[in-house]
């Protein structure tokens, strides 16, 4: 690239998020605008847009099968179930309504993206929240972050965590030893900050009226086929790679995908057009495209530059590289789509590793996984940056792109600046957890 098309580059790049950060244009429409833009000028080309889907195929797989999954699954009427009693056990305590939201996003994202997390419990959460006869916006940006942290608990619960793993070749299993608990701490820490938050919603109290009429699960067989599906998915995430024919997530997402389609097309519920039409392309489309946007920026060199620059400035002090990549993975997070964000940063930290010839060269390939021990901080470091970092603005994450377009159907539009009121404080006090937790690591590693 020459220095007009790097200063271009840079140029587009900045103005796609100063338009979605000020609301000037649709998130979606500003990433196509960009790209496009960037392809009239010649600084993409085909073999660009191919090299950037070839990155982006994982987390996109894993977050379609998982929107597939949920809106199946939603078709049940089992979270209308789930729903009736979790309004039950609130008691009518906005308190206990906010824990219980806490505990619930949590446990279904330790086994699903967070993005499917947040579809299949935001109507859950709406319904109680209007019945509390509160706003749920806030609840349900709540919502989101907390699929976030808690998308750290297991290698598929995010994207961008999922892309470091795999990257690294981190196991399922291996992932619950070694980062799991520090998702655990980070999905705390949003406790003591709910009073702050939603002060109004926590101190609500009101009467629950009983129920007239208690929620029926209509098609028992298809009901069972749904959950046997959900059930097959988490089996195959925890073991699939073990497998002789080794699934990795991505994969078992698509089959997820695929059998609840069956099911739905075998007991007639609805045709599969009905589904498919559902899923949040938009979300899907904008990733796609950021990815694409992303890759443009590889292109210029700026990233292998700052390899360099790593190297020149810290040497092999990995603690060091660490929290600054947590630091900085985190605020580049927050102004962008937290996949593509990590996806190039791999880039440059693999880069910075070999520089400090920590690795060979080879560790550059795609298919490198023996990753020394100590490097290891570096990557989970970049975990806590990329998931955590996403919760500070609507469009640092995927699972806060759904809940803000969920909210928007539902008649209540979420700002850029709304929504960072809430993340924020999140991220901030996440992201101290999150740099406790690497020096730990680093200490039992050294």
């Amino acid at each position: 690239m020459t220095e007009l098309q790097i200063y271009l580059t840079v140029g587009i790049f900045a103005a796609v998020i100063l338009l979605i950060a000020f609301d000037l244009v649709d998130m979606a429409l500003a990433a196509l605008l960009g790209v496009s833009v960037m392809l009239l000028l010649d600084l993409l080309e085909a073999e660009d847009l191919i090299a950037a889907m070839v990155t982006a195929g994982g987390p996109l797989a894993l977050l379609f099968g998982g929107m597939v999954v949920a809106r199946v699954l939603a078709t049940t009427r089992a979270f209308d179930w789930l729903g009736a009693r979790f309004l039950s056990a609130t008691g009518g305590s906005g308190k206990r309504f906010l824990l219980l939201l806490v505990a619930l996003v949590a446990v279904v994202c330790a086994f699903l993206p967070n993005a499917t997390a947040v579809i299949l419990v935001a109507p859950l959460i709406i319904s109680v929240a209007r019945a509390l006869k509160v706003d749920f916006v806030g609840p349900l940006i709540v919502t989101a972050i907390v699929s976030n942290s808690a998308g750290m608990l297991t290698l598929v619960g995010d994207p961008a965590t999922f892309l470091v793993g795999s990257a690294i070749g981190l196991t399922f299993i291996d992932y619950l030893g070694t980062v799991s608990l520090g998702g655990l701490l980070t999905v705390l820490v949003v406790i003591p900050l709910l009073p702050r938050l939603l002060g109004d919603v926590w101190i609500k109290r009101v009467a629950i009226p009983a129920r007239a009429t208690p929620v029926v699960i209509s098609r028992p067989g298809f009901v069972a086929f749904a959950l046997l599906v959900l059930a097959v998915m988490v089996l195959l995430f925890l073991v699939g790679e073990k497998l002789p024919m080794r699934i990795v997530p991505p994969e078992v997402a698509i089959v997820g995908a695929t059998l609840a389609l069956l099911a739905v097309y075998g007991a007639k519920v609805e045709p599969v057009d009905s589904v498919l039409k559902d899923v949040d392309w938009k979300t899907l489309v904008f990733l796609g495209a950021i990815f694409v946007l992303v890759q443009a920026f590889t292109k210029t060199g700026i990233l292998q530059g700052l390899s360099l620059q790593l190297y020149d400035w810290f040497g092999a002090e990995f603690t060091l590289v660490a929290l600054v990549m947590l630091a900085g993975i985190g605020m580049l997070s927050a102004l962008l789509a937290n996949i593509p964000v990590v996806a190039a940063a791999l880039i440059m930290t693999k880069g910075y590793l070999v520089a400090a010839e920590a690795v060979p060269e080879v560790a550059l390939a795609a298919t490198f996984t023996a990753w020394p021990a100590a490097t290891l901080p570096v990557f989970v470091a970049m975990m806590f940056g990329g998931t955590l970092g996403g919760n500070a603005t609507l469009i640092g994450a995927s699972a806060n792109m759904v809940a803000v377009g969920i909210s928007a159907r539902e008649g209540q539009g979420v700002s850029f600046m709304r929504f960072a009121r809430y993340g924020l404080p999140v991220t901030l006090a996440q992201l101290t957890v999150g740099a406790l937790y690497v020096l730990v690591l680093t200490a039992l590693m050294g």
